[in-house]
């Protein structure tokens, strides 16, 4: 399906070296490496088109189309309505927190908002803080210990006509978990609560498309998907219009600018555009993926989601090879989604323990031989309190994406074993 070779080719860093060896990097969660295209994008900005926007002078100019350029194409890649939708800030936390204040005005003593226990913090501590100030009532929902699922009981149990806001991740970051979101989204809309989704850690995996999913609300970081440390928010215009905005005056009073504080990073903005020109490259290498859904909203966004789906087929294989093999080890403790029938259910994202080993001397033994891994909650620390394994130091996080092979999960399944 994949010329792999061709694949690794376009990210320079799969060239890394450590003792003769490749570097393998299995820490793709907290943020994969990046296309050579997207460098390409951003040098080309800051040598020839730098300039702060809305100027007369022709860098200014060119500076403003990039950036007009950058909000079209993060609008296809979610398939949202226009680039009018899309936020640009410096990264999910930072624009979930002040989303959070927006919709914090809104909200009256006595309103309620649900969060998850399987979210990454920045998807719980703002709203939580946000609800405290408010005087908001916070429901909390709960997880299934064994698979790492939620309970989805919990939504039916806590929704109400007094829910205001429902805020769910899209996967977890930590043990690979796809949320029904769309379910989870129709159960909000019934009562007239709005749904904020974290996609941070679906958007290096799953076609992205706000509309299928129901989001009124959707954020993610282009760092997580092969590109600079970008993030994007999006929202459905006619509540980005109407909420209010903490903002400087002359920021305008319409979306997207009234939410964008302070000059941008325009190098970044050109990485994004780097980013699509990949993906769609890489959708002309994918002849077996069926086409796009009509109902993308332009050619590109129609490309874009081929090539998630090619990158969600390849990866496919991936993860049950490796749910496979590394459960086999004796002494291998697994958290999360693990049978194979389930397995459209996860990303290949896995959390594990080995026999009595501290999760740091897990992924330092790993690093000795070239294997990035994560340990600790990746802030993901209300689940690994729900665990038990918060105090003994968390888990190793296992994350891949489309540029690994299987050679290196044997290189992987050897060091560990």
């Amino acid at each position: 399906m994949f010329n792999l070779p061709l694949i690794r080719n376009e990210f320079p860093a799969l060239a890394r070296e450590h003792d003769g060896r490749p570097l393998v990097f299995f820490d793709a969660p907290g943020g994969t490496q990046v296309t050579r295209r997207c460098l390409d994008y951003m040098v080309e900005y800051l040598t020839r088109h730098n300039a702060n926007t809305h100027g007369a002078f022709i860098t200014s100019q060119e500076s403003d189309a990039i950036l007009a350029a950058a909000h079209a194409a993060a609008a296809d890649f979610l398939n949202a309505a226009s680039g009018d939708e899309i936020v640009f800030g410096q990264n999910m936390t930072s624009l979930t927190f002040a989303l959070s204040r927006s919709i914090g005005r809104t909200l009256r003593e006595g309103d309620e908002i649900i969060l998850t226990r399987l979210d990454h913090d920045a998807n719980f501590s703002p709203w939580r803080l946000m609800a405290e100030e408010r005087g908001a009532r916070v429901h909390v929902v709960d997880i299934h210990p064994e698979d790492c699922a939620l309970v989805m009981e919990d939504f039916a149990r806590y929704l109400n006509p007094r829910t205001r806001l429902v805020a769910v991740g899209y996967v977890s970051n930590a043990v690979g978990t796809i949320n029904p979101v769309r379910r989870i989204a129709d159960m909000a809309h019934a009562v007239g609560a709005w749904v904020f989704v974290d996609a941070v850690a679906a958007a290096p995996h799953l076609p992205m498309d706000v509309q299928a999913l129901g989001a009124d609300f959707l954020a993610c970081s282009a760092y997580k998907f092969w590109g600079p440390h970008q993030g994007i928010l999006y929202g459905r215009y006619d509540l980005l219009d109407r909420l209010p905005a903490y903002k400087v005056r002359p920021a305008g009073d319409h979306p997207p600018h009234k939410f964008q504080t302070g000059t941008q990073s325009h190098e970044s903005a050109a990485g994004l555009l780097g980013v699509m020109d990949y993906l769609q490259w890489l959708a002309s290498q994918a002849d077996d993926v069926p086409d796009a859904n009509a109902d993308a909203r332009s050619a590109r966004a129609a490309q874009l989601r081929r090539a998630m789906r090619a990158v969600q087929r390849y990866e496919a294989d991936l993860i049950a090879y490796l749910i496979e093999q590394i459960t086999a080890i004796p002494g291998v403790r697994f958290f999360g989604i693990r049978q194979h029938e389930r397995l459209a259910e996860r990303v290949p994202t896995i959390a594990i323990r080995y026999k009595d080993e501290h999760p740091r001397a897990t992924a330092e033994r790993l690093a000795q031989q070239g294997i990035c891994v994560w340990d600790g909650n990746y802030y993901a620390i209300n689940l690994t309190e729900r665990l038990g394994v918060e105090e003994s130091g968390g888990m190793v996080r296992i994350g891949l994406t489309h540029y690994n092979t299987r050679e290196e999960i044997d290189r992987l399944l050897g060091a560990l074993a």
